[in-house]
């Protein structure tokens, strides 16, 4: 096996370019996946394994949701496209009111429709930066992020993720971006602000950094909050991983004590079905583009399609059917419980996250951290043990959908603790 996961063969790749992956990748018939049911996805060898990872973050409600596919399957009869080009139509009006119902409309007002978190990261980007120069502080752009944050690969986005991928290579222009630490409580942030805070649009967190799973401590929350107020800046929450109930809440920021400017939403939002993501925006920006009569230059053809609205419409339903908060706190506390016993038993290092998206730190027992080519040998080795899991930094993350069962659960323990034995042997 190659470090990346992928096998490597003397007949060549593949026509398809698949992501993240050396481009001379190849894979055997048991990594080729040719459906998905439920929790489970199935393989052109004929082989199944059970996913901890919810697709790829984006389908809690499991795969093939009757209520979704139902939706979407009547929008695209009813209305196969209608476009949000300088007019609106219906069906996207219906999502939008739902959005911000289902997020309270004391704290955001309006909905901007995107087709994924990285390009609504871009449109949050502009939005900040369009909103400062439209009232005479065009040199108020600089817009904050954390290390180890991953807000997407567009443009924009790509220089906005404090992860290193690439952005040199790509020329990505990262000159009016900066980075700090989310480890320290805020420190970092608050001396970058007191030097530039006048310059500074707009500070974009992830309440839970993809990256790991890390949560910002309540320090760190209550310390940008205050900070907002002092210097003015925005605040945009990257919820694309942590919305619609992933930790315990309905939106991560639902237990903040003020709203974020922007609330981004995605992966969720259409249980998989659609490539969608939305801006909530709140009174503040919103009402100022009202009043001034502002255009916000930014469209893209396929956000807010009929079929898109009616999944996010179908995926709200199916959370309130299933009281997504008191099912997510519960399936919470039995992962939590699982993750204790594999750190008593020392299989794992630690334990990060929150909710049901869990990072599981793993370390040498000469207590040096995985390398990414190990973390990537512990996933395959879980996934020959018939689940799959998510490779972190040093870690492997768990993303389950909400229905999860027991008995899947304990498959999931014990394939977890015989791909970590597995891997420990390779390693020893």
């Amino acid at each position: 096996m190659r470090p990346d996961g992928g096998a490597r063969s003397t007949s060549g790749p593949h026509a398809l370019w698949t992501s993240m992956v050396p481009a001379d990748a190849t894979f055997t018939s048991d990594q080729v996946a040719v459906g998905a049911a439920g929790n489970r996805i199935e393989f052109a060898d004929g082989s199944t394994r059970l996913c901890a990872t919810s697709g790829l973050w984006n389908v809690p409600l499991g795969f093939g949701n009757p209520a979704v596919a139902d939706a979407v399957s009547r929008a695209t009869h009813d209305a196969s496209y209608l476009s949000l080009f300088r007019t609106p139509h219906r069906h996207a009006e219906v999502a939008a009111e739902a959005l911000i119902e289902l997020a309270n409309p004391r704290r955001y007002s309006r909905v901007i429709f995107s087709t994924s978190g990285g390009a609504a990261n871009d449109s949050a980007m502009k939005l900040a930066r369009q909103y400062w120069a439209q009232q005479g502080a065009g040199s108020r752009s600089l817009v904050v992020g954390l290390r180890g944050s991953y807000h997407g690969t567009m443009y924009g986005s790509h220089a906005l993720s404090g992860d290193d991928l690439l952005q040199s290579v790509y020329a990505v222009d990262r000159r009016s971006v900066r980075h700090v630490s989310h480890t320290d409580d805020g420190e970092e942030l608050e001396t970058l602000l007191t030097r530039e805070g006048p310059r500074v649009a707009s500070v974009v967190v992830e309440p839970v950094l993809g990256s790991g799973a890390h949560a910002l401590s309540d320090a760190f929350v209550a310390r940008l909050l205050a900070l907002r107020e002092k210097y003015g800046f925005l605040i945009v929450a990257d919820e694309v991983a942590t919305g619609f109930g992933r930790t315990g809440s309905m939106f991560a920021t639902d237990d903040w004590a003020a709203a974020p400017d922007v609330l981004i939403l995605s992966k969720a939002l259409t249980n998989g079905a659609m490539g969608a993501a939305v801006l909530l925006v709140g009174h503040r920006v919103a009402s100022d583009f009202v009043r001034g009569g502002w255009t916000f230059v930014h469209g893209e053809t396929q956000a807010g399609t009929p079929a898109c609205t009616a999944a996010i419409v179908a995926v709200i339903d199916e959370l309130q059917r299933i009281d997504v908060e008191s099912t997510t706190q519960e399936l919470a506390a039995a992962l939590s419980r699982r993750a204790r016993q594999w750190r008593e038993e020392g299989l794992i290092a630690g334990v990060t996250g929150r909710g049901c998206f869990l990072g599981l730190s793993l370390r040498h027992d000469d207590g040096s951290l995985l390398s990414g080519a190990e973390v990537h040998r512990v996933v395959s080795a879980i996934a020959q043990n018939g689940v799959l899991v998510h490779p972190g930094p040093s870690a492997i993350e768990l993303i389950p959908a909400y229905a999860f069962a027991p008995d899947e659960l304990y498959e999931l323990d014990s394939a977890v603790r015989t791909g970590l034995d597995q891997a420990a042997q390779v390693f020893a």
